[in-house]
């Protein structure tokens, strides 16, 4: 009886670990928004990250997170560093480009729960009297990730919280 549930078991991890090599070396997640305000309004929520606490889904998970911020005031080489709950974990970011009203990217370090290195675009798109605002991330897939994307993917993972953030950055822009 033993061997025959060692067996199955070998074969299980065998069949994950195969599936999670077949997996993109990359991923990406994105989401997209309209609002009924000019770049110009939404520009600076996103560009000086002292004020992600009026609409990061972030914020809402750990009211509690310690937050440091460094570099610049705002746009390229402005940075913020946080320590929170299981649901926010550690990391950094540092805003890497800055497009005044059009763009900006952002480099985006993982401590924990895992260390993970993305890199994340917000991209501003004027449409008559709305804007369209893309959030978007990509990153590096490790063995690891790819195992862990056999059962969940990146886009489950992150796609709601980036739906709760831009719905949240609508509000605060449509203000």
């Amino acid at each position: 009886m033993f061997k025959k549930i060692a067996f199955v078991l070998v074969v299980v991890v065998a069949a994950v670990l195969a599936l999670a090599a077949t997996k993109p070396d990359t991923f990406q997640v994105e989401r997209s928004v309209s609002i009924n305000a000019p770049p110009e309004k939404i520009f600076p929520l996103i560009d000086d990250l002292h004020n992600w606490t009026a609409w990061s889904p972030w914020e809402k998970k750990d009211p509690a997170m310690k937050r440091t911020y460094s570099g610049e005031a705002r746009g390229k080489g402005a940075a913020y560093a946080w320590e929170g709950n299981k649901d926010v974990g550690m990391g950094r970011m540092e805003i890497a480009e800055s497009s005044p009203t059009s763009k900006v990217t952002i480099n985006l370090d993982f401590v924990k729960p895992f260390e993970a290195h993305n890199v994340v675009d917000f991209t501003l798109e004027p449409k008559g009297g709305t804007t369209s605002v893309t959030w978007a991330m990509h990153g590096p897939s490790p063995f690891f990730s790819k195992v862990l994307h056999v059962f969940l993917s990146m886009d489950r993972m992150v796609g709601k919280d980036f739906e709760a953030g831009l719905a949240n950055l609508k509000a605060a822009a449509e203000k």
